[in-house]
């Protein structure tokens, strides 16, 4: 995911893109979650690609024949195959991709191709008062963090922080969406543990960074994305929050700057819970050295005395939680677990 350039173009689009009229709508902390219409074999969702351009042709049809394989039928996006330099298209093409799923009553459920960057550039063109009055689940991970924020600040609906349609479709993630979304069960996220050849577990491990155990809604997302965010109209209130985070190819010092940024933002001192997920491929690369990322977890996480932990199963790996973006759920920290406490879903 190229994120420096995404950093680097944020600030640009967010001051010169026009304002749609739906753009600053406040949610309430009484309003409460909005719920998603529920999903079932045979349904029609929609494949968009909000972010980045998807650079190999086969690339679209890996996605529609794995959501053809969970049973759908799919509806490519307008400008689905679109391109503008790294972009799949010019913004107004995506962001009328992604509104234009939301407002089509066919459509169930809408799932982005892939993340990358780009996807910020398109918030102030989101219809939110259209997706207020269609809640259907969306779906996606990485740059996609853009679209579960924006979307659950501006009209509190719950999305869902998963595989994108490019990604990995595994029997884990294909038995977790069938169970989320088909038997509309109450998940409990608990990592897969796989023993190997070695004598103990290593693999998915989860590490408990303080005791505990914590209720509240669960927001984040990829932390690049997530900070870049900071100071904009486009993030939820985190007061009360379970914050998961995951990010890739990030040395330990721009982690550090970025838990810095939620540190000084105020979003560290509102939350209840932590959850770190993965950070693929974030080691140290020259320099005169540099903290670990377990020091910088224990800098920034451990003087909040709340319960986290790390190591989830979240972010930029083949087996990943499907995260309902928004929904109430309460962490174990001392097993590394955490489960919803509601169902996600209109009756």
């Amino acid at each position: 995911m190229d994120k420096r350039r995404f950093l680097k173009t944020l600030g640009l689009s967010l001051g010169s893109l026009p304002l749609s009229s739906s753009a600053f709508i406040p949610v309430s902390e009484e309003a409460g979650s909005l719920l998603p219409k529920p999903l079932k074999k045979g349904d029609k969702v929609g494949l968009i690609s909000p972010s980045a351009a998807t650079s190999e042709r086969i690339q679209f049809q890996f996605a529609q024949e794995s959501l053809e394989a969970l049973g759908f039928e799919v509806k490519l996006g307008e400008n689905l195959k679109n391109r503008r330099g790294h972009l799949a298209g010019t913004d107004e093409e995506r962001a009328n991709d992604l509104n234009g799923m939301f407002g089509d009553n066919e459509i169930k459920a809408i799932i982005c191709i892939r993340g990358g960057s780009g996807a910020a550039r398109i918030l102030p063109l989101i219809d939110y008062k259209n997706i207020r009055k269609n809640p259907k689940p969306i779906l996606g991970y990485s740059d996609i963090t853009a679209l579960h924020n924006a979307i659950h600040a501006k009209t509190g609906l719950i999305s869902f922080h998963g595989p994108n349609g490019t990604g990995s479709w595994n029997s884990f993630n294909v038995r977790q969406f069938e169970n989320m979304f088909f038997n509309r069960e109450l998940m409990t996220f608990e990592n897969e543990m796989v023993k190997g050849d070695d004598l103990i577990v290593k693999q998915n491990r989860i590490q408990t960074l303080r005791k505990g155990v914590a209720k509240g809604k669960i927001l984040g997302g990829n932390l690049t994305v997530l900070t870049s965010l900071s100071g904009t109209p486009y993030l939820p209130d985190f007061k009360n929050s379970i914050l998961f985070v995951e990010d890739i190819s990030e040395d330990p010092y721009k982690i550090d700057r970025m838990m810095s940024t939620l540190k000084l933002n105020g979003t560290l001192s509102k939350i209840k819970g932590f959850i770190f997920g993965q950070c693929t491929d974030c080691n140290p690369s020259g320099g005169y050295g540099s903290l670990t990322l377990d020091d910088i977890l224990d800098d920034y996480i451990l003087p909040l005395q709340i319960p986290a932990y790390k190591g989830a199963m979240i972010g930029h790996v083949p087996k990943q939680f499907i995260v309902p973006y928004g929904a109430e759920v309460e962490m174990d920290a001392d097993l590394g677990i955490f489960r919803l406490l509601h169902p996600i879903f209109k009756d």
